[in-house]
């Protein structure tokens, strides 16, 4: 597993060709080991976090589609089901958490420029009106499905991350299958490029990166 492309680091195509050349047990594995106990910081009460390093899942072990749904900030249900045929990113959040408060603006900002692909907050801490204010302070254009008390939606993702990993990312291929994970602060550059290779099957063929760099 490669790290996260800085200023100066490997290109997309490199990264993502290095995370494919897992093999799926370690891939897994890794997406669900990344997760570092940090300590409180002022509100944030605590969480788990990590490199932001990107796992890319191989197709032929991506298992069963991902079982999601639940009430919403604005009290709708969001189901992942009614997507198949999309490429979908879910984003584990809670509003005190500093590194969500740093990716929130490049996933809105992500989220906008492709509007073919489905996004979906998995809120794990906040009740109504915090994640609300939280929303409207980053203009995130997305629905969040508030998970407080049942814990049902990390359930949905468990095999993939850690359950107590927040912030992470997880984007689903066409058939609501997790193709890759991201245990940390997602950057915007490999958000896109993953959204990019998992929406024209480049990641499925083993091709990935073929685009522009990060």
């Amino acid at each position: 597993m490669s790290g996260l492309p800085g200023r100066q680091g490997p290109s997309r195509r490199a990264l993502l060709a290095g995370a494919l050349a897992l093999p799926a047990a370690a891939a897994l594995a890794a997406c669900q080991g990344l997760g570092q106990t940090s300590g409180d910081t002022g509100n944030q009460q605590g969480y788990v976090s990590g490199n932001g390093d990107l796992t890319i899942l191989p197709v032929a072990d991506r298992g069963q589609p991902v079982v999601l749904s639940g009430t919403t900030t604005t009290g709708d249900t969001a189901d992942v089901a009614a997507w198949r045929g999309q490429v979908v990113v879910i984003n584990v959040w809670y509003a005190a958490c500093a590194p969500c408060r740093a990716e929130a603006p490049h996933l809105a900002k992500v989220a906008g420029d492709n509007p073919d692909v489905r996004f979906l907050g998995l809120n794990t801490r906040d009740g109504q009106a915090q994640a609300q204010n939280f929303e409207r302070e980053f203009a995130i254009p997305y629905p969040s499905i508030l998970d407080k008390g049942s814990g049902q939606g990390l359930l949905a993702l468990r095999g993939t991350i850690p359950p107590t990993a927040v912030p992470s990312t997880v984007v689903l291929d066409t058939e609501g299958r997790p193709a890759a994970c991201v245990v940390g602060k997602v950057e915007e550059s490999v958000l896109r490029g993953v959204i990019d290779d998992v929406r024209s099957g480049r990641a499925d063929s083993g091709d990935a990166g073929a685009g522009t760099s990060a």
